[in-house]
């Protein structure tokens, strides 16, 4: 059996990822998959990683949660969607640095079930939005506590990825940007849930809802309806060409209101940012979904 990870990192939006599991989950459960929603195993799986202190579950124990989680018999893969694996805002942005913990959360998340092959899915997105994101979900006194004497401009993803792929040695580690997400969505649900390119998918949109406007959603299924034959390079073109000309604008741009942000600052984080994907997808180890 494989245990798909998702990892919703904080402010990439995991729900949407999580419902269109859920939608296509009738597809999945009659081919051998089976989608965990996090109300099957909130509190349930906190209880085990405590226990097991980072260590590996015995058979039983691992029966047990599989028992406890699972509605089908004998499922090939298990997908589980949780963000607080990797750690809650406050612990993301702690010192000893950018998501530091979140290997070891990987490990011991992929130890609840030392019988499966465990496989990680993750979207990054721009620390100079995603840090004002998590600061905002965090109690004021603590934020300005975690953030004192720190620069977030060395606040990075690149050495973030390095220490998980450290971590979690030689299991499988999908990433992509969030920000590329309404170009890719269908691509990053199939990988997750291995729903192959010829089965129709649903939900396969909802990224590109999510920043479209309502004239933009009935452009885009009519001209992805009048294609003659769509590939992914096609589908991706006619996604960009109708984003340029209906994408919301309260959807795609972020105001960024800190002490000592300014707009300089955004853009060298940005520039770094686009640094470390251009890195972080060429490192062995990862398998990277470029638009």
């Amino acid at each position: 059996m494989k245990a798909a990870f998702y990892l919703g990192v904080h402010g990439t939006e995991p729900e949407r990822t999580i419902r269109a599991l859920m939608d296509n989950r009738g597809w999945l459960l009659e081919n051998g998959v089976e989608p965990i929603p996090p109300s099957r195993h909130r509190g349930l799986f906190e209880e085990a990683l405590a226990a097991l202190s980072g260590g590996a579950a015995t058979p039983e124990m691992e029966e047990v949660l599989l028992d406890s989680i699972l509605d089908s018999d004998d499922p090939q893969r298990i997908i589980i969607s949780q963000p607080a694996l990797i750690g809650v805002p406050a612990r993301c942005l702690a010192e000893p640095g950018f998501f530091a913990a979140a290997g070891p959360k990987m490990v011991a998340a992929a130890n609840l079930f030392p019988g499966a092959d465990a496989e990680f899915f993750m979207a990054l997105r721009n620390p100079a939005t995603l840090i004002p994101f998590m600061l905002d979900k965090i109690d004021p006194g603590r934020a300005g506590q975690l953030m004192a004497g720190r620069d977030p401009e060395s606040m990075r993803w690149a050495p973030a990825i390095r220490q998980i792929l450290q971590s979690i040695g030689r299991r499988r580690l999908v990433l992509w940007c969030h920000e590329d997400s309404p170009l890719i969505w269908p691509e990053v649900l199939r990988r997750l849930s291995t729903i192959p390119a010829d089965v129709p998918l649903r939900a396969g949109l909802a990224a590109l809802a999510d920043v479209l406007t309502d004239d933009g959603m009935t452009e885009l299924r009519a001209a992805l309806k009048a294609a003659p034959r769509l590939t992914i390079d096609s589908r991706r073109d006619i996604f960009s060409q109708t984003l340029e000309r209906h994408a919301r604008r309260d959807a795609i741009e972020t105001t960024i209101i800190l002490p000592g942000w300014t707009q300089d600052r955004v853009d060298r984080m940005t520039a770094a940012y686009d640094e470390d994907v251009a890195e972080i997808a060429a490192l062995p180890g990862v398998e990277f979904i470029a638009p």
